[in-house]
């Protein structure tokens, strides 16, 4: 069993920058891909990034390609995402994963508002 926390969403002017953390719990994790997805309003769920599971192998939307980064720390069970430049169409509840989105395990998500 994993368990995931995520923290750090809020609300940031157009251009601005936050920093997602998730905080996962469980002997598993280390083991697994991790990864960032997002649910705006009236869309469906898609990825945003994801790592392997020692940090060599990352994946990004073209969205946000060059302005997110993904990044993991094993030994503190911590998985971060750095989001720059925001944009109004960030706008969404950010979820973490462990695992993959069939079977994984998911935390209950953070608010990203960006204002224009």
């Amino acid at each position: 069993q994993v368990q995931l926390v995520e923290s750090g969403g809020g609300l940031v002017q157009a251009g601005g920058s936050l920093r997602l953390s998730c905080a996962a719990s469980g002997r598993s994790f280390w083991r697994n891909n991790a990864g960032w997805f997002r649910r705006a309003p009236g869309k469906e769920r898609e990825l945003v990034a994801r790592i392997n599971w020692d940090g060599t192998n990352t994946y990004y939307a073209d969205s946000v390609k060059g302005r997110f980064t993904i990044s993991r720390d094993n030994a503190e069970n911590m998985v971060y995402l750095q989001m720059n430049s925001l944009k109004p169409s960030d706008t969404a509840l950010y979820y973490c994963n462990s695992g993959g989105q069939v079977g994984g395990y998911w935390g209950q998500g953070t608010q990203v508002t960006v204002a224009s």
